[in-house]
């Protein structure tokens, strides 16, 4: 190491969701201190690190500012040689178009130590979790990968021959690689398959032949892709189970059909009060929260679209939590409402050399079993969970008389509910509130909700909070730059989902509705009443 202890890790994201990561990746993202990542990384990645980490973009996606490399090299340097932890965040796998030639050759002459922490490439992945083999004792005895970007240093005529060729970043010149292997010998009726995103909740597939494939997406957004051709993408349904959970997502009139078999929409069964196949639900937690009620939605058949509505983040200043802490032993509870509260309570008090020793003369209340779970994860057990799940009704149901007790009260630095304050002060406790993150409004709609709003493919939009409720409206207000809301016709045929009551409340002002409402204020509440609908609602 050098002499103040820094390292970098180049380390590989896998294809996009923290379920791909490896058990190396995901420890060194837990205990990272500064983190450089680029364009295609799933920013939900990234809530995996502690709260105090510094989080670097880069970049690095074609047609968007990104860094240069040198200056990304002279970064890589500069963090390893404050002494810190470095996680060189890229997606895939770092040695396959990863670039990483020239950083490690920065490090070395930098005498900066590094390591480098395999990923699961999406050349791997795409075409497995489309269902796609790429080698087969028929139809492919080997494959070759290629980048796209630039056509003209690719041999053609060798690629021609190859049985199965896989391209990543060549959606910008599809036409000109399929004159290329058209004029090369390939048939126009080449199995071709366009895997998007693949291992997010934004994976798409679209399938076809060289003579169709730009009709069947034609104005849709493909980047970023992998592209399988060969025979072997003839395989792909055959090879998919039969289960609608964790089948690939395609769109119904793009996965296709070669005539020898049929499309994912095609098998799919018709939606029952047992699942939500054939309906598209949009999520509005935040990029970080998102993953679990993703997978949830998905494993009940619903095609799941992400629009994060919540940005989590450190608050402006640590100075009153830094302090509450110093001063633990004074306090007889420790409240917190949220896995949030939990996490970033608990990564500040290693940040300044604490650990949860500390808290061994504490009581601690939490809010909700995601909370507790999320405590437990810590190695801590809540003394008291209120029974309803609701944070007002904390106070009510409380095991104790809190008159005269000091109670410290780590939250949210603005926009958090003021009921729970109020009521334990009126009974007498000395409440200490302290600001241990923020949340806010992201700057702009992610593309894709966009689009699927206006195409009216939403059938569910989904609120675990009252900030998501108004943030989705902030978002779409500044999309549409109307003014007057007139976007609220995109919501007409589509079922507004609450959480609870005070979601409910804000739903209501905001929308003017609610449609279905969780009866159990939690995740898997709201996905049990999504679920006891049915067609009744849908």
């Amino acid at each position: 190491m050098t002499e103040t202890g820094g390292i970098v890790y180049l380390v590989g994201a896998g294809p996009g969701d923290a379920a791909y990561l490896t058990v190396r990746s995901r420890q060194l993202l837990a205990e990272a201190e500064a983190i450089v990542y680029d364009a295609l990384i799933d920013e939900s990645l990234l809530q995996l690190a502690p709260a105090g980490c510094q989080r670097i973009h880069v970049g690095k996606r074609g047609g968007q500012p990104s860094w240069q490399q040198a200056d990304i090299d002279r970064l890589l340097v500069a963090q390893c040689q404050q002494g810190k932890r470095v996680v060189r965040l890229k997606s895939g796998d770092p040695f396959i178009f990863g670039r990483c030639t020239e950083e490690i050759q920065a490090l070395k002459a930098a005498r900066c130590p590094y390591e480098v922490i395999p990923g699961i490439s999406s050349a791997l992945a795409g075409p497995l979790l489309a269902g796609i083999p790429l080698t087969d004792p028929v139809m492919s005895h080997s494959f070759t990968v290629v980048t796209g970007h630039d056509c003209d240093r690719l041999d053609w005529e060798t690629l021609t021959r190859t049985p199965t060729l896989v391209i990543l970043m060549g959606t910008r010149q599809l036409d000109e690689i399929l004159r290329q292997l058209l004029q090369h010998g390939k048939s126009p009726q080449t199995p071709i398959a366009i895997i998007r995103a693949c291992g997010t909740s934004r994976q798409f597939i679209w399938t076809g032949t060289f003579a169709d494939i730009r009709d069947r997406t034609r104005g849709e957004s493909l980047s970023p892709a992998v592209m399988v051709i060969g025979e072997v993408v003839k395989l792909r349904d055959y090879l998919l189970p039969d289960s609608p959970s964790r089948r690939p997502l395609s769109p119904d009139s793009a996965d296709v059909s070669m005539s020898n078999y049929s499309s994912h929409a095609a098998n799919s069964s018709p939606n029952s009060a047992s699942d939500l196949t054939g309906k598209t639900v949009l999520v509005t937690r935040s990029a970080g929260q998102s993953s679990t009620f993703t997978e949830m939605l998905t494993d009940a058949g619903a095609t799941v679209i992400e629009m994060p509505a919540l940005e989590i983040r450190p608050p402006s200043s640590w100075e009153s939590l830094d302090s509450a802490i110093a001063r633990i032993s004074e306090f007889d509870w420790l409240i917190l409402t949220s896995a949030n509260a939990v996490d970033y309570f608990c990564d500040r008090l290693l940040a300044i050399g604490k650990d949860t020793r500390i808290l061994a003369g504490v009581k601690i209340a939490v809010v909700g079993k995601k909370t507790a779970a999320t405590l437990q994860q810590r190695s801590l057990t809540a003394d008291y969970i209120p029974p309803d799940f609701v944070a007002d009704s904390l106070v009510e149901q409380f095991p104790e008389d809190v008159s005269g007790q000091k109670i410290l009260f780590p939250r949210v630095e603005t926009g958090g509910r003021e009921v729970l304050v109020a009521e334990f002060t009126t009974q007498g406790a000395i409440v200490e509130e302290v600001a241990a993150y923020e949340s806010g409004c992201p700057e702009a709609i992610a593309p894709e909700a966009w689009k699927a709003l206006q195409q009216r493919r939403i059938d569910i939009v989904t609120f675990a909070s009252s900030k998501t409720v108004r943030n989705f409206c902030q978002l779409l207000d500044r999309q549409s730059r109307s003014g007057d809301r007139s976007w609220q016709s995109l919501l007409n045929n589509v079922r507004i989902a609450s959480i609870g009551p005070q979601t409910s409340k804000t739903c209501y002002e905001l929308l003017g509705r609610v449609d279905v409402e969780a009866e159990e204020y939690t995740l898997d509440g709201l996905l049990q009443a999504l679920l006891s609908k049915g067609e009744g609602i849908y």
